[in-house]
Order: structure tokens, then C-alpha cells, then sequence
């Protein structure tokens, strides 16, 4: 019997194929049919299309999601944007081997805290409950719970390492002959299991979160060429993927890294991710430095198969006071976030000492006056830092003054230049201002005394945001498809407070939609079927036979949503926390994994989050994924009436 029908939507399979109006059958969890006129048996549901476009679920190539899915594993922030498969562990850290809390060591904590802006209360939680303890006993936990998308996760290399060296030896030395033989016996063992890659991390403002080791950052980050090399290699055997981030101000040690996909020089090319291509809007040669680097990779001359993630939308991201994802950047707002968050005193004390507050104004003003080098890199472009030092970007939206919210702070700091400059008369906008600008040091000398003024005063209760990156449209249509790039870089279940991508799969469509069908049809392949080649996964292509993971998007809903209008931050209860999200209303109208309907207008099915509509996705070349498909070969051929 069919189960369900979807009827005359605009069908896209996922391959790039031009739509056509189709209807499709499931039975029993896969894809029964597809064609016109389908038959119903009794008691089939349908589902009307008409004028709506149907298309493989989505996935997403980069999240952080393993936290999430032990705390809420039907992961509703992410089905309700039409995503069915997520890629997780990535950037070198997850929860692969339990969580190895030894002499004292808790990885977990140390490495989510800081590099992914996670509350430490939230993942000593998870870490509570990862009773297992090694890659094998992952997957058979994942396949426990009631799952909502499917999940796919990585070996990360954090993680790898501390499980043969500890935590502490992990960042204080190399390691032996053995510990390196011993590291890829287990990221052998995870290949065979069928975990689809690896993934390490590079980027300079990845830094641990507990004591001893604020100052250091995490363990895959300690590792030499030799063991990346080694390790990689394991990776390459398999025909798996490995995901990486690069080392941004060491670009001689980012090209020998990346030569590794290169099979002209390793005999077979290794399959590469790597974030991110961005325009970022303080080197804006960074960018294409990335795209011409991947294309020589992939060139003939070094056959390599490498590709940068690209992100869909403007680098929106939250701070509270000098807390953020890329504070760590720089040193003197690091010495800040070294410590715990409700740790007010602490931060108060570093914002008062004097040779702090020298070396913050020496970094927040270099290159802003007079004329030297930083000045002229500053003006093109061309800078090494990727915060923003400039008032005008960064727009307030929370503080103790109401009517400061959604200016930016480069609006009050004028009014105070105004107030000082004119003993008050004229200048504030009023009276709760006036008294907050009487406290201000006269003269205010710098926006650098402003900022470091309102550090002092608010600490986290000054909340702001500012777009780091990807604030040019014509660019970021440009990045996305771009043949040397996948669409994806969105962190989701990363960055609670900070950022909200988990849209960027529907902006990718709204983009496209700009163009027509052809070029809907052109990203539909580029959310799915691409990916899911890349990855070497059983999904991505809505075809007879396959499971059955569906997504229903209203176009018209499409095309008026308004992408910066629909930002919201919301209490997750099981979190403890609130969360920024951005929820499209009414454009993703049903979401089907695995035969089974989790989404459907505005709510969510009855069972999700108590049953398993998702699965664990293992490497499609991998024994127990083969024998799942052959397990469902009776599906009709395409029938019509």
C-alpha cells in the first residue's frame, strides 16, 4: 500500500534536473514512485503541491550539533527550515569517546566552552550522560534516540588526540610513535564503522576554557604536519572527507596542509572541506585568495579535490559586552573571556588595570590615525584582525538606555563629543543620558575610552551586534556558486547566543529564486545532491528507491520574507539559555525523513521527539549502508494512469 502521496508539486530531484510537475509515492519509508497521476490505495494521505515546490530534505555540511541532539535529539530548530541531514563534529571537537573525564580533565567543557560559546552548566549536562567510551559506542547511542534529522558525524581530532594522550599532554607536547600509531588505529577503527571523514581545526582563536589551560588552545592544534599527514592519510585510504579550517595568518602553513588533497602528490585525492570563504569587511582579499587557491588544488597539475564552505547570509553576530565567537582574536579581550561569564568583578579588575588599558587602546586605535602601514592596510582592506574597531558597525541592541537600542555606537559617542564639547548644553538625548555621559572622562579622547568607558559601566548588560563579514548581496550570490565552493558554513546548535544560521539553506533558495527555476533547480542540487556525493552519503536525491526525506517550500512565502526582519531570541528550556534564531513563517509548509511527516504547516507531528523519524547516515561504501538499501528494493517504477 502507498502511504502518502504528494500531489503536482514542482519537483526538483536534487541532480540539477530541470522541475517538473510530479507527484511522489512513499511506501514503507522510501520514495515508491514518481510521475504524474499516481494511484491511491485506501487510506493514503495526500499532500496537495500544487504551486509549491517539492525537493529532497536539505542538508547542512557544518554544524555543532552534538551537544543538542543529547539534550533534544528530535533537534527542532533544524527540521523547521527543511534540513533532514546534518554533518556534526566538526572544527575537531564532538563527543566520539565519551565524555574521557580522566585525572581530573573534563574535554568536553574545556573544548566546547570557548570555541563554540557554549554555557558550561548545558555541556557538563552531556557530559554527565556520554557513558561510552569509544567511536563504536557513538553510533549505537545515536541509533538509540529518537532522532529527528539524520545525523552524520565525524571523527574529530581534538577529541582523537585526547583519547590517546589526555587532556593536559594533548597541548604540552607531541606525541610518541606510539600515541601517533595508536591515533590511527582508532581513526581507522571510525572509518570502518562508517564515520564519514575527519576533522581537525586551525584557527588561531580556538582556545580551551578551564584551568590550567586558558592560554592554550585546543589539542588539534598542537599537532605538527607529520601526524596531520598520517592521519589524513587514513582518510584518503577510505575515500572519506576530511573538514578543515585554516591557519589565517600562517598562509605558507595553510598551503602545505590543503597540498595534502592533492592526488597528483599522494597518489589518490583526499576529499577537503574547508571554512570559509568569506568577504570579510576587514580584508577583503581574503576571499579571493581562498577561491584562487582551490582552484589550483583542483587543477590537473595536483588533481586535488577541495572545496571552501561558503556562507548564505551577512556574518551577523551578537556580543555580550567583549564576549563573542572571535573575541579570542585578540589578546586583550581574550584576557576577558578567560573568565567565567558571570565572573563581573574579574573583568572589572582587567578593565582597570593600567597596563591593560594601555595595550587595548594601542590595538583599538592601531592603523585609525596618523600615516603609517596599519593606516594604509586599514583603508584598503587589508587588515589581520577580523573584529571590527569602528563604532558605526557595531549596533546596540540591548543596554540599561532604552533609547540607545538600534543605534549604532557611533551615534551616542557623537552626542557625548557634542556634550562635552559644549559643557553640557546641547548634546544629550535626555536626562537618564545626561547623567550616564557626566561619569565619562572629559575629554573623552578616543571612541576607544567610549567603548572601554562602557565595558566598565554595563559589562554584558550592553549587548551588541555587528556584521563581520558577507554585507555585500552581489558577493555573497557570487560565493554560493562559485564552482569551487559548497554552500553550508552555518554552526548550528553552535554560538547560542551569538549568530542564528540555521536559514541559510532558505536563503541559498531565495537567492536562486531571483534568477528563475533553472537557477532554483541549480541550488536545490547544490543543498542536496552535491553534498551528499561530496560526503559519500545515501541522500540528497529524491528518486525511486531512496529514503524517503522530503521538503515542501511555498515560493510566494519565499520571495517576501525578509531575512533580517525575522531575528528572535527564545528561552530553550532544555538549554537553560536563551537562543537567537531566525524563523521564516510560513515558507517551509512540510518535511518528511524517512517516510514519516515531522513538520507539517506550522507545527510539528504528534511523535516528533518521541520516536525516530531520522537516522545515523553512514559512508554509502560501508557494508551496514549497502545493506540497509538492498534491505528496500520494492518500490513500483514510475507510473502514471
Amino acid at each position: 500500500m502507498t502511504d502518502i502521496i504528494y500531489r503536482n508539486g514542482i519537483f526538483f530531484d536534487g541532480s540539477g534536473s530541470a522541475p517538473v510537475i510530479s507527484d511522489i509515492a512513499i511506501t514503507d519509508g522510501r520514495i515508491s514512485a514518481i510521475g504524474r497521476q499516481l494511484e491511491a490505495d485506501d487510506g493514503t494521505t495526500e499532500v496537495d503541491c500544487r504551486d509549491l515546490w517539492l525537493m529532497p530534505g536539505l542538508l547542512d555540511i557544518h554544524t555543532h550539533l552534538d551537544l543538542e541532539v543529547e539534550l533534544s535529539p528530535e533537534l527542532p530548530e533544524v527540521v523547521r527550515h527543511g534540513t533532514t541531514t546534518v554533518i556534526m563534529s566538526n572544527c575537531s571537537i564532538g563527543v566520539t569517546y565519551g565524555h574521557q573525564r580522566r585525572d581530573g580533565e573534563d574535554p568536553i567543557v574545556d573544548c566546547f566552552a570557548r570555541v563554540e560559546n557554549m554555557p558550561k552548566t548545558v555541556l557538563r549536562r552531556v557530559a554527565d550522560a556520554c557513558t561510552w567510551t569509544d567511536s563504536g559506542g557513538y553510533l549505537d547511542h545515536l541509533e538509540s534516540l529518537p532522532l529527528g534529522p539524520n545525523v552524520v558525524p565525524l571523527i574529530p581530532h581534538s577529541m582523537l588526540r585526547i583519547e590517546v594522550m589526555g587532556l593536559n599532554q594533548s597541548v604540552a607536547r607531541p606525541p610518541t610513535r606510539r600515541e601517533l600509531a595508536r591515533m590511527e588505529h582508532l581513526l581507522d577503527a571510525g572509518m570502518s564503522q562508517g564515520y564519514a571523514g575527519f576533522s581537525t581545526d586551525a584557527l588561531p582563536f580556538h582556545f580551551l576554557a578551564n584551568a590550567p589551560n586558558k592560554k592554550k588552545k585546543i589539542p588539534t592544534q598542537y599537532a605538527g604536519f607529520r601526524e596531520l599527514s598520517c592521519l589524513t592519510g587514513v582518510v584518503r585510504r577510505y575515500g572519506r572527507v576530511w573538514q578543515a579550517t585554516p591557519p589565517k595568518d600562517d598562509i605558507l602553513a595553510a598551503v602545505r596542509s590543503f597540498l595534502l588533497t592533492s592526488g597528483r602528490l599522494y597518489g589518490r585525492p583526499l576529499k577537503t572541506t574547508v571554512l570559509a570563504a568569506l568577504d570579510l569587511r576587514t580584508n577583503r582579499s581574503a576571499m579571493y585568495l581562498c577561491l584562487l587557491l582551490s582552484r589550483i588544488l583542483n587543477s590537473g597539475m595536483l588533481a586535488g579535490r577541495f572545496r571552501f564552505q561558503a556562507l548564505s547570509s551577512s556574518f551577523r553576530i551578537w556580543s555580550d559586552g567583549a564576549i563573542n565567537p572571535i573575541a579570542d582574536e585578540v589578546p586583550e579581550f581574550r584576557a576577558l573571556n578567560e573568565l567565567e561569564l558571570d565572573d563581573r568583578q574579574g573583568r572589572a579588575r582587567i578593565l582597570n588595570d593600567p597596563a591593560w588599558i594601555e595595550a587595548f587602546h594601542k590595538m583599538w586605535l592601531k592603523g585609525k590615525r596618523g600615516w603609517s602601514l596599519a593606516r594604509l592596510r586599514r583603508r584598503m582592506r587589508q587588515e589581520e584582525v577580523v573584529l571590527t574597531r569602528r563604532l558605526d558597525d557595531m549596533v546596540i541592541a540591548e543596554c540599561p538606555l532604552a533609547n540607545w537600542a538600534g543605534e549604532t555606537l557611533g551615534q551616542p559617542y557623537r552626542r557625548l563629543l557634542a556634550t562635552q564639547a559644549s559643557n553640557g548644553r546641547q548634546g544629550p538625548a535626555n536626562e537618564a543620558e545626561a547623567e550616564l555621559f557626566s561619569g565619562f572622562p572629559d575629554p573623552i579622547g578616543s571612541d576607544a575610552a567610549f567603548f572601554l568607558h562602557l565595558l566598565r559601566e554595563w559589562d554584558t548588560d550592553l549587548r551588541w551586534e555587528t556584521t563581520i563579514a558577507n554585507h555585500d548581496a552581489g558577493i555573497v550570490r557570487k560565493l554560493l556558486f562559485h564552482d569551487q565552493t559548497l554552500p553550508g558554513f552555518n554552526d548550528s546548535g553552535a554560538h547560542l547566543a551569538n549568530i542564528a544560521f540555521y536559514d541559510g539553506n532558505l536563503r541559498t533558495l531565495q537567492i536562486a529564486q531571483r534568477d528563475g527555476l533553472s537557477q532554483v533547480s541549480h541550488a536545490v542540487h547544490r543543498l542536496t545532491g552535491l553534498p551528499a556525493e561530496f560526503f559519500g552519503l545515501n541522500a540528497g536525491l529524491a528518486r525511486v528507491g531512496a529514503q524517503a526525506d522530503l521538503c515542501v517550500i511555498d515560493p510566494v512565502a519565499l520571495k517576501r520574507w525578509n531575512p533580517e526582519n525575522t531575528y528572535r531570541f527564545v528561552h530553550r528550556e532544555r538549554f537553560g539559555c536563551r537562543q537567537v534564531v531566525n524563523r521564516p513563517e510560513s515558507i517551509v509548509r512540510n518535511v518528511m525523513i524517512g517516510g514519516r511527516i515531522a513538520w507539517d504547516g506550522d507545527r510539528y507531528a504528534p511523535g516528533f521527539g518521541k520516536d525516530a523519524y531520522g537516522r545515523v547516515l553512514r559512508s554509502r561504501d560501508h557494508p551496514r549502508e549497502r545493506d540497509y538499501m538492498a534491505r528496500h528494493p520494492g518500490c513500483r517504477k514510475r507510473s502514471q494512469r
